[in-house]
């Protein structure tokens, strides 16, 4: 592993500057680290409102579900951990 890549905050996610995503976050696969990036940059995210909370985790939780494999390699199991409550972003 190289300097670079140990300065990386894993599993923390953060705000994308640039590109079509909105967010991203570094996760550590065996002995590399994996950049996730996840989120529409065009669209807001109203996770504030319960009704919407609630109806986002209806659609994507069946989604985690079919996911086989590392379950935090998917972009779907950080955007249900963005729209938690009281989840930090960065």
């Amino acid at each position: 592993m190289s300097v670079k890549e140990d300065k990386k905050p894993l599993n923390k996610i953060i705000s994308e500057v640039k590109g079509k995503t909105k967010y991203k976050v570094f996760v550590k696969d065996g002995d590399s680290i994996k950049t996730i990036r996840f989120g529409d940059s065009s669209m807001r995210n109203n996770r504030d409102k319960k009704q919407n909370r609630e109806q986002f985790m209806a659609r994507m939780k069946p989604i985690l579900a079919d996911v086989k494999g590392n379950k935090k390699l998917s972009k779907v199991y950080w955007a249900i951990r963005s729209w938690k409550l009281g989840t930090k972003i960065s």
